[in-house]
């Protein structure tokens, strides 16, 4: 088995198309708190600011019931392809993943806004599970921030 792996989904954002989402958190990560307190409980700014590459940024987040804590640097911002990278440099993902990078970027197809979220990542051992856990938390913050913006006047 090998210890590198990459998990991709791909969410149609309906909500304001994907404009929204990518806005969000790249400049206002720390609003996603109050969006969807049932899944992330804080976002807080260490260094740098909100939405400029080199900023380091601190989750507060829920996976099975349990919060975790993840510290992150954004190491790649491509407005064009409205695209954000985080490596993960502290936090409970690295006691499972000795690298874990998360990137969204928005793809339109067929005139759908799809939400699209990757994690790229290297195992500690081949005992670690795949974060399929993460990826389906992630999945339903897409869709509570949508949920959240569709019903915005």
């Amino acid at each position: 088995m090998g210890l590198h792996g990459k998990l991709v989904a791909a969410i149609e954002f309906k909500a304001g198309g994907g404009d929204v989402f990518h806005e969000l958190l790249r400049h206002k990560p720390h609003q996603i708190s109050t969006i969807t307190p049932e899944l992330i409980k804080g976002c807080d700014l260490h260094e740098g600011e909100f939405g400029h590459v080199g900023s380091i940024i601190c989750w507060d987040y829920i996976i099975d019931g349990k919060v975790k804590k993840a510290k992150e640097v954004i190491q790649l911002i491509d407005e064009e392809k409205k695209l954000i990278q985080f490596k993960v440099i502290e936090g409970d993902l690295l006691e499972l993943y000795k690298d874990f990078v998360f990137t969204s970027h928005i793809e339109t197809k067929d005139g759908i806004d799809l939400v699209t979220s990757t994690f790229e990542y290297e195992m500690l051992n081949e005992d670690v599970e795949h974060p399929i856990s993460t990826l389906s938390m992630l999945i339903d913050l897409i869709k509570a921030i949508e949920t959240h913006h569709l019903a915005q006047p």
